[in-house]
């Protein structure tokens, strides 16, 4: 269903909670195995239309401009700079001040794996933050903090420069709450003044510019479809 364009995994579980997708005529359940080559499988009474090729777009997206399309108009939304049709998922959300790289797909097993913490996948940022963190903050920030309720996993923070406007990290987490860089600099007395993510995963944006687009190669879709076979961690 997430690969048909249906939503996130989330939204299609909700969607067979409901007993809105029948199998064979069946109410499908969640945890039914079902193969849309030799089964029926309908939603709302209409046939799963599943995608005759999968997409993989890299993005760049600048400041301003907003990830999701469900938005209230204010922002223009990333997925209308790719002159594209068809549903494609956004993969790695950036708040409306942010930059850098995300990733659109059809694929939504994959855009699943990809986003959620529990496969382990490594997001990478270079963030310019004001003053200069002192080694004790950024030990803190390796550790984990509390951050609300929970305290965040343990992540790669580098010093790659300073000047008088302030300093530039490269982090790396291995999870996305919202806002997280943020609001976890904003709490240690470093506030964020930019912040561009470079890396999902074994993606690399490299120098494809801000606003660009581009078709991933097949060496990068290969490395995709592995993570797509990957189990969660621990198991």
């Amino acid at each position: 269903m997430a690969r048909a364009g249906l939503g996130s995994r989330r939204d299609c579980e909700k969607t067979i909670k409901q007993g809105r997708v029948r199998v064979n005529g069946d109410v499908a359940t969640i945890g039914d195995k079902a193969d849309p080559d030799s089964d029926s499988i309908t939603v709302d009474g209409r046939p799963l239309d599943m995608p005759e090729t999968l997409t993989y777009i890299m993005y760049h997206k600048p400041a301003g401009v907003i990830s999701d399309a469900d938005n209230n108009d204010e922002y223009p939304a990333a997925r209308d700079a790719i002159p594209l049709e068809g549903h494609l998922y956004p993969v790695g959300r950036l708040d409306v001040r942010s930059e850098g790289l995300m990733l659109f797909t059809n694929d939504g097993d994959l855009a699943h794996k990809l986003a959620h913490p529990s496969y382990d996948h490594p997001k990478t940022y270079v963030v310019w933050v004001e003053g200069s963190p002192t080694e004790r903050a950024l030990e803190a920030w390796r550790r984990g903090i509390m951050l609300g309720k929970r305290r965040t996993r343990a992540a790669s923070i580098e010093r790659e420069g300073s000047d008088r406007d302030g300093t530039r990290l490269r982090v790396v987490l291995r999870e996305g709450r919202k806002r997280q860089i943020r609001r976890v600099a904003a709490q240690l007395g470093y506030p964020v003044t930019r912040l561009r993510r470079v890396g999902i995963g074994p993606l690399e944006m490299g120098d494809l510019p801000v606003g660009a687009w581009r078709a991933l190669t097949d060496e990068e879709v290969a490395e995709l479809k592995r993570i797509r076979r990957s189990k969660r961690r621990g198991k």
